[in-house]
Parts: structure tokens; sequence; C-alpha cells
């Protein structure tokens, strides 16, 4: 039987890999939790913030292109706290984020969507959701 030690990591790759660290740096206040260079030929970093069991992983490998997001309802959703979405959703866009229509309606109705540079969304909700 495998052992799970309940932590999360999401990864993903990117043709962007310093814009997509400092975008979700910056939009969602992450932190560079560790990084790699060269490693079989991949690079890589893992974002989140110290004490948290759940993180994103964005790497890059050379000489291959990964393009974009294959469908806009491929999304991260983040609940936060209601009192803090317009500062939030402030925040994205200044980080590079895009806010855009969500392609699941349920989500304009319960939050902010945004897409980085790579077409993949990010979904600021309420918390009380």
């Amino acid at each position: 039987m495998m052992t799970v030690s309940h932590n999360l990591r999401i990864a993903r790759p990117t043709d962007n890999l310093q814009a997509i660290k400092a975008m979700y740096m910056k939009g969602l206040g992450l932190e560079l939790l560790g990084s790699f260079e060269n490693h079989q030929g991949f690079d890589g970093v893992m974002l989140g913030k110290k004490g948290m069991r759940t993180h994103l992983e964005f790497t890059q490998q050379t000489g291959h292109q990964v393009g974009r997001c294959p469908t806009e309802d491929h999304l991260l959703v983040f609940y936060i706290d209601p009192e803090r979405l317009e500062e939030f959703s402030n925040q994205m866009v200044e980080a590079g984020f895009e806010l855009v229509p969500s392609y699941n309606p349920y989500w304009d109705e319960n939050g902010n969507t945004f897409e980085d540079c790579d077409g993949y969304r990010v979904v600021l909700s309420p918390q009380n959701q």
C-alpha cells in the first residue's frame, strides 16, 4: 500500500518560465520555494508559501515547445477573503494577468477569472462560496 503524505504539487510545462514565475509571485504573492536548472534538459521553479502543503511547479524543457493552454476551462481556483477580492484582482492585473470572461459562467458570478501568458486561467473566488 502506498503511503500518502497529503502534499499536493500541481506541475505544468511552460515556454515562458521566467515570465510565469514573475506573474504568479507578484499576482498571488507566492514565494520561490525551490528551483532547478538543466535537470536532464529541464529547468523549473516551485512556488508557494512556506508552511503550505500545496505548491505549483512550472517547468521548461530545452528545445521543446509546449504552446498555449488547450482549453479555456483549465483553472486554478483560489478562495480568498471576500474583503480582499478587489485588492488581489488589481494585483493580478498589475502582475500581467489579463482579466477575462470565464468559460463557465459560474465563475463570473462567483469571482474573477484571469489568464496568464500561456493561456491558463486563475480564478479568485470569495472564500464564503
